[in-house]
């Protein structure tokens, strides 16, 4: 069994094999440590698309410590994990595409928040995401296509 690497191309592979929802699943479920999230998945149909390269400014988080965080994290614990993503990206790790949810408009991001963080306080334009809807296929495609998409695959 190959090990795999949660890499931006690794994704795209899986993708261009009509796989990506698998490679999502296996990614929460193991390195990304969010199995809650990857269950909850499961409870209704998803349309995937990615991986494709976005502006940071064109999405948002839905975790971090204010107020506001649907999920609110202790500061404490937040700049820890900030601080050490900051790190692993100036040695050039690169890090998985942040999987992100197009609802109501907004491009919410379910996976990926202290990545993202991380990457914005580096000075990062752009990052890559994995979208997923509940709509259909050419809802998000057209949707992605005509607003966010920089790259798509």
């Amino acid at each position: 069994m190959q090990l795999l690497t949660f890499s931006v191309e690794e994704a795209k592979n899986f993708s261009e094999q009509g796989c990506m929802e698998e490679w999502v699943h296996i990614f929460l479920k193991t390195v990304g440590e969010n199995k809650e999230f990857s269950n909850g998945l499961k409870l209704e149909r998803r349309y995937w698309l990615g991986p494709i390269l976005i502006s940071l400014n064109e999405i948002n988080r839905c975790c971090g410590p204010e107020g506001n965080m649907e999920y609110q994290v202790p500061n404490t614990e937040w700049e820890n994990q900030i601080k050490k993503f900051c790190e692993m990206l100036e040695k050039g790790w690169e890090c998985p595409p942040l999987i992100v949810q197009h609802q109501s408009g907004k491009l919410i991001i379910n996976d990926g928040n202290h990545r993202y963080e991380a990457m914005k306080r580096l000075g990062f334009k752009e990052c890559w995401v994995i979208l997923w809807d509940t709509k259909t296929p050419e809802y998000i495609n057209k949707y992605v296509n005509d607003s966010y998409c920089r790259k798509k695959v």
